[in-house]
């Protein structure tokens, strides 16, 4: 029944969040909340270090075997690549296969050297032509936003306070905003950056992320990392863009989704929930907005988004079944609330409102249960 091919999917999903190491979190109880919470990617970098990991096991390697072989022929199968990556990708192919799934680079190996040229140089060509105009009068506005939110983005993380850092961030959003004139800049998108730079910046080094130095890069490599990091997000949000447009209608009918999904799945907590009066906006914004990556450390999110581009609807259908999940994993902490004190605000800067409650899950209260390679 349909019913219980939902229930097929939920327990899917399930262990999808014990491998990526979130089954431990716990609903958090916020009494008062700033105006514009910054809430950390990651507790600590540790937990998201995606390097200097121990030797690999049998498995691992046997795993690795497999990306290699199916990456090594002259056309790939995007198909067993995708059912290979939803159990995650090994960090050693995750840039190649993370471009591959996300349609930035073609399956014919013959063909991606010149499309990754191209599509860099046509990058740049978008910096010349209108990165200047970010101090135009009808730019402003959506420039000093984004100048605004960077250095909010993963703030416990020196990576991401390195000057260098923050102006490709700059300019990969600002190049993005102004191609895309229906939604512009929507605080959120700079979040959806991060994991894509995080796994192209990794395809060059060994050692750990934290403190590294990207000025020490060659300039041509920092290019490419920024250029594909552009097109990788910008794929990522091409199917999701009614999440960004006036009054985010995509994100309003995700909701509902997941309002109706809940109480198919599990009518005890949606009644739970009505009873109470919490409205599944007031904390489901923030996880259709952001992807959820306020809610995990960035290495969980890395691994999230391996099985996410896996799926040909990752961002827009799975990512609901995801939602789903955490409220059914954590029913019981959510039938035993009482009393949620739900207290909603507005972003003065916002064209909506970005409603928080009490369902949020802290960076800090993850503890990772498995490295992921």
């Amino acid at each position: 029944s349909e019913i219980s091919g939902l229930h097929m999917i939920i327990k899917a999903v399930f262990s999808l969040l014990s491998e990526v190491g979130v089954e431990q979190a716990v609903l958090h109880r916020q009494h008062s909340l700033p105006h514009r919470p910054v809430i950390p990617l990651v507790a600590r970098m540790a937990d998201q270090n995606t390097s200097g990991t121990p030797a690999m096991t049998e498995r691992e390697a046997s795993r690795l075997d497999k990306f290699r072989q199916v990456l090594a022929g002259p056309n790939t199968d995007l198909e067993e690549l995708r059912k290979l990556s939803w159990s995650g990708i090994p960090r050693q192919v995750r840039p190649i296969t993370w471009k591959l799934l996300s349609g930035y680079l073609p399956a014919n190996a013959e063909r991606r050297e010149s499309t990754l040229h191209r599509k860099r140089q046509e990058y740049f060509g978008f910096i010349e032509q209108y990165y200047d105009s970010r101090n135009d009068e009808h730019h402003q506005d959506t420039y000093r936003q984004i100048h605004i939110d960077i250095p909010r983005t993963n703030p416990l993380i020196p990576l991401f306070q390195q000057a260098s850092v923050q102006e490709i961030f700059e300019r990969i959003l600002f190049i993005w905003a102004i191609r895309h004139p229906a939604s512009g800049y929507v605080q959120g998108i700079n979040d959806l950056v991060t994991p894509f730079f995080v796994v192209y910046v990794f395809e060059y080094i060994e050692e750990e992320v934290e403190n590294f130095n990207v000025s020490s890069l060659q300039e041509e490599v920092l290019q490419n990392i920024e250029a594909d990091s552009f097109w990788c997000m910008s794929k990522l949000l091409d199917g999701i863009q009614d999440n960004y447009t006036f009054a985010q209608p995509g994100i309003q009918r995700k909701v509902k989704a997941l309002e109706k999904l809940v109480s198919r799945i599990d009518e005890t907590v949606h009644r739970h929930m009505q009873q109470y009066e919490v409205e599944y906006l007031q904390f489901a914004f923030r996880w259709m907005n952001n992807l959820l990556m306020r809610e995990l450390p960035l290495r969980c999110t890395i691994r999230l988004w391996d099985t996410c581009q896996a799926e040909p609807e990752g961002f827009s259908h799975f990512h609901l079944y995801v939602c789903a999940a955490f409220l059914v994993r954590w029913r019981k902490e959510i039938l035993e609330e009482k009393d949620f004190q739900v207290r909603c605000f507005f972003v003065s800067c916002c064209a909506v409102p970005e409603p928080q409650c009490v369902l949020s899950l802290p960076s800090v209260s993850v503890r990772l249960v498995q490295m992921l390679k």
